[in-house]
């Protein structure tokens, strides 16, 4: 397998490998699958949604405006995958996060102590991000890295044991997730939808059994109707608007595992074009149970609220981006060719942050003040948020790339 050589030290999300006896690792294709998934969340800023709406009728814009946006509830688009395959990620850097800290000599004691910090940090982000807008702190919980923080130290204390230890636990917290949302007491005749913020004749609305994973009408957000109001908040909550959950972290662990699984393969000393096979094999494995899961009723793919289903049909999808990524990079050896990828991979939390946080804002307003307002106009008003959000985007990975050649490298 070929690495490339970066001077900074491990965390939940960046991958690296320290030793101070030993040169500093990553490996690459995880690096660039990070980054291909951060650039698609960074380009956020291109509005691709708004050039749809202003060319009314044009297939091409509607397709790739679709794959920037959130499906309403079942299925997926591209746009879909950026939280799963960074989830997926966090667990395929654990080996070697565990095995950098086991070589400089960390008890268990020491690694729990260190994972519990982290896992705070990154609750603590999350609910700072979304909270950049808000009059108070705004407590909330499904934001990517506070899911990852909720999980995060029970994957670290799975990945300790056997992969056979390991497989049951993804195994007991999925089974165990359908059982209690299957369980919840379906709305009764008299149900007010309002009050949970869907109508009662949602289009996206499923039926049968699998009504049991409806929008705001499910076991989880039961919960956050008593846990989101125990911090202090403007207003009382009712329901989230776009249908996400608290609990979503559970399942959302069992893509972590997944990733997990796919780490020890990758760590592993079988070949290459051995790991490849499995990485597609599992792929298209759990990509067409996710699916047979879905289609007889038994769980629906519905990314918001992360059904098992989701875990595993976007787990599979994971399987296959990794693979794809694996193949190319680690194995062909295009890492020169994947560099402003690589940019951004080796330093997510700085993106991550920079593309959620004021950054963009504050380099799209500097644009407008020192290019004049109509500087995006130059292809026609339809295509201004393309003019503005490139030049945005192109900024954003210059401070990445400033970042990348002074050695400053975002941990947590």
């Amino acid at each position: 397998m070929q690495k490339t050589e970066l001077p900074h030290e491990d965390h939940p999300v960046s991958g690296s490998i320290v030793n101070p006896t030993l040169p500093q690792y990553r490996v690459a294709s995880v690096d660039i699958y990070r980054g291909f998934v951060m650039l698609l969340m960074m380009a956020e800023v291109l509005s691709l949604s708004d050039v749809s709406k202003a060319l009314p009728g044009n297939k091409f814009w509607e397709f790739i405006s679709f794959h920037q946006s959130h499906v309403p509830w079942i299925g997926l688009s591209l746009h879909d995958m950026i939280q799963p395959s960074f989830t997926f990620l966090v667990g395929v850097v654990l080996p070697y996060s565990i095995a950098s800290r086991k070589n400089k000599g960390a008890s268990f004691k020491n690694i729990l102590g260190h994972t519990i910090k982290r896992s705070f940090i990154l609750i603590f982000l999350g609910i700072f991000l979304r909270s950049m807008h808000s009059g108070q702190t705004n407590f909330t919980f499904e934001d990517t890295l506070t899911q990852i923080g909720l999980g995060y130290t029970f994957l670290v204390i799975i990945s300790l044991y056997s992969q056979r230890v390991q497989i049951g636990a993804l195994l007991f917290i999925l089974l165990a997730y359908v059982l209690a949302f299957a369980l919840y007491p379906l709305p009764g005749a008299g149900f007010d939808y309002a009050s949970a913020g869907v109508p009662a004749n949602w289009e996206h609305n499923l039926t049968g059994f699998a009504a049991h994973w409806n929008k705001n009408t499910n076991f989880a957000w039961a919960f956050d109707q008593w846990f989101m109001n125990i911090f202090p908040r403007e207003n009382i909550f009712l329901f989230n608007q776009g249908g996400y959950s608290t609990l979503s972290f559970i399942p959302t662990l069992g893509t972590m595992i997944l990733g997990l699984l796919a780490g020890n393969i990758l760590n592993s000393s079988v070949l290459a074009s051995k790991k490849l096979r499995t990485f597609i094999y599992a792929g298209f494995a759990l990509v067409i149970f996710g699916i047979v899961l879905h289609l007889i009723g038994l769980n629906p793919i519905v990314k918001r609220i992360w059904t098992p289903g989701w875990t595993i049909f976007s787990g599979g999808i994971c399987f296959l981006f990794l693979a794809m990524f694996y193949g190319l990079i680690d194995m062909k050896g295009r890492q020169k060719s994947s560099f402003f990828l690589m940019v951004i991979g080796v330093n997510s939390i700085a993106a991550y942050v920079i593309a959620d946080g004021g950054m963009r804002n504050v380099i799209n307003d500097s644009l407008y003040i020192h290019l004049g307002k109509n500087f995006d106009q130059i292809f026609g008003a339809a295509y201004s948020t393309l003019v503005s959000g490139f030049l945005v985007l192109f900024f954003e990975w210059l401070i990445l790339y400033w970042m990348y050649k002074k050695k400053i490298f975002i941990k947590i």
